[in-house]
């Protein structure tokens, strides 16, 4: 039976259900695995990938769930929680499924937004766990980022104190006359601590370091998060690890991660993190979790291991990509749909009666404040004016030749008239619809959706890539510009396009990935402009190049890497009960 949503907060439910929550032995027998191929950890455990994959890998992939969003309000709109939902709807199916989430970032957690684990009766469990740490990812992602930093610092430093013959004979290093001007990473954290995003290191004497400006991001937006989320096994990540470009040298070359010969203890710092962790849904269906790369400024997906995995495992998998379909579908369509070399059978559209509002002109949406009054009550007028967003992102999913399924992921106070608008627009744009109470009721109230999502996996798709791996990176750009956000065009400031022009003249880049870098709020750069926008030209300020995972990420409007602190974060409200040691408070 669902638990009581309307007296029990998240953390609440996720204790009621970690009772009877499986033990790695009974996963073990669910899931028909091998005693080597579960490795525990606590009452967790992470699958060996390597292990399991040599066994299974002749075996049918199950069908392919892909899972996104219309443009959200700032407070989300429950991909995660629509994901469990589903889970747990074809749970109640009896359908073999399970399911893959990304690693929550501890920024979000102690911030605004909250955990990653869903909500209500379609959580994600153990919660305090999954929020705080898990299995430790990205405690060793940050590691083998910093100590990539700790390389290229120390080695500017014994540069600028010997000669040739000293730095030879002392350090058996070659010198690489790295431009200071010129570092192009900086360290990371794993909150949002907007003090760190400029700072000067090495201040002291000759002893304390090389005197610089650097700065540093969230964890979660490292290169390293992202290639996690690509790579195909440990090889491939591995034999990436020393293409990292951290600076250029004096000549304009770049320096990497293999210059500073630091590849393989990165590495080795992240040899455990290839393992997706195994959690569970409140309703015990299995769900892996496995990398946490932000959308907006990486490709935010979980990772292509984990789906390679759980389609091997499970009849119907479900995956999440990040923020709005303009941003996490067409990184999942463009991006990781080509490493993964996987064909999705059906996109779910998770939707909102108070986003469209806010689409159609509702008062702005401020985390921490109460919801307008508009949003709270019928209001048809909005919700027809806000429509058009919905039905972009419907036709952005038909673009790829996917089969999209819009769910209503439906609040308390949203009304029958609501939800029958909302219907009738998505089945007039070409979709399936579904309204689904999964938050309150769980696989019950997933039904619905989880029907909907059968019926649209036996239908053929014809699924095809946005633009062909040939096509130059402005071309790509303005392409992703004009069918995805709806610009007119692009514009590029100087410093970008002179730099996209280097990069295209250079054949080493050509097979890149375009990483759009895009605020998640508009389906334009500008978090504003709400609705379909129109009549606007997207600008460029610059490209940024991760060599390793091999992206080419253009920046637009004012996204930073590290985010901020708000006001009124959610760390105020978090505790522990010291009788038992259990933390309260995560929502």
């Amino acid at each position: 039976m669902p638990y009581d949503t309307s007296v029990m907060q998240d953390w609440q439910i996720s204790e009621a259900a970690e009772s009877c929550m499986p033990t790695p032995s009974d996963w073990q027998d669910r899931l028909g695995l091998q005693k080597d191929e579960i490795i525990p950890m606590g009452r967790l455990c992470k699958l060996d990938f390597l292990k399991i994959m040599n066994r299974v890998e002749g075996r049918p992939d199950g069908k392919y769930i892909e899972v996104t969003a219309i443009t959200p309000t700032p407070l989300g709109e429950g991909k995660s929680t629509t994901s469990i939902g589903l889970i747990e709807g074809l749970g109640k199916r009896g359908k073999n499924v399970g399911g893959c989430l990304r690693q929550p970032s501890g920024g979000p957690t102690m911030n605004i937004k909250g955990t990653a684990a869903g909500g209500g009766n379609a959580l994600l469990i153990p919660m305090t766990e999954f929020s705080m740490g898990l299995t430790g990812d990205i405690n060793d992602i940050m590691n083998a980022h910093n100590l990539a930093m700790v390389a290229l610092t120390s080695r500017m430093q014994h540069e600028r104190n010997y000669d040739d013959e000293q730095l030879e004979r002392l350090t058996k290093m070659r010198r690489l006359d790295i431009d200071p001007n010129r570092v192009e990473i900086g360290w990371i954290l794993d909150f949002c601590a907007q003090s760190l995003r400029n700072i000067i290191i090495g201040m002291g004497g000759r002893t304390d370091g090389f005197l610089m400006q650097s700065k540093f991001g969230i964890a979660v937006s490292s290169e390293l998060m992202a290639m996690l989320s690509i790579v195909r096994n440990l090889a491939d990540l591995r034999a990436r690890m020393g293409n990292i470009t951290v600076a250029f040298d004096k000549h304009g070359r770049p320096v990497t991660t293999g210059d500073l010969e630091v590849a393989g203890a990165m590495c080795a710092w992240m040899r455990n993190t290839i393992n997706p962790t195994l959690c569970s849904t409140a309703e015990y269906q299995p769900c892996l979790v496995h990398a946490g790369p932000f959308a907006n400024i990486a490709v935010g997906q979980s990772s292509v291991i984990a789906d390679r995995l759980a389609l091997k495992l499970f009849d119907y998998h479900i995956t999440e990509s990040g923020f709005g379909a303009d941003i996490g579908f067409e990184k999942f369509w463009n991006v990781k749909s080509r490493y993964s070399r996987l064909t999705p059978n059906v996109s779910v559209l998770t939707s909102t009666v108070r986003a469209l509002k806010m689409h159609g002109g509702g008062p702005k949406v401020v985390p921490g404040l109460p919801l307008p009054e508009e949003y709270q009550k019928e209001n048809l007028c909005l919700l027809e004016k806000g429509l058009s967003n919905m039905i972009h992102h419907v036709n952005t999913i038909r673009k790829a030749g996917i089969n999209p399924v819009v769910c209503i992921n439906r609040f308390s106070t949203d009304t029958e008239e609501e939800t029958k608008m909302m219907r009738r627009a998505a089945e007039q744009a070409g979709a399936r619809c579904a309204v689904s109470e999964h938050w309150a009721k769980g696989g019950d109230g997933a039904l619905e959706l989880a029907d909907a999502v059968i019926d649209a996996c036996n239908d053929k798709n014809d699924f095809q890539f946005l633009y062909p791996l040939k096509m130059k990176l402005r071309d790509r750009v303005a392409i992703i510009a004009k069918e995805v956000y709806g610009a007119d065009g692009v514009s590029w400031s100087p410093e970008a396009e002179t730099k996209a022009k280097a990069l295209e003249a250079d054949a080493k880049y050509d097979e890149y990935a375009t990483m759009m870098v895009k605020t998640h709020l508009s389906l334009s750069h500008d978090p504003t402009w709400k609705g379909v926008p129109k009549g606007w030209t997207l600008p460029v300020r610059d490209v940024l190049i991760y060599s390793g995972a091999q992206f080419l990420c253009p920046c637009t409007g004012t996204i930073s890497l590290m985010p901020g602190t708000a006001s009124n974060p959610a760390f105020r409200r978090v505790d522990v009960d010291v009788e038992t040691g259990k933390v309260r408070g995560l929502f």
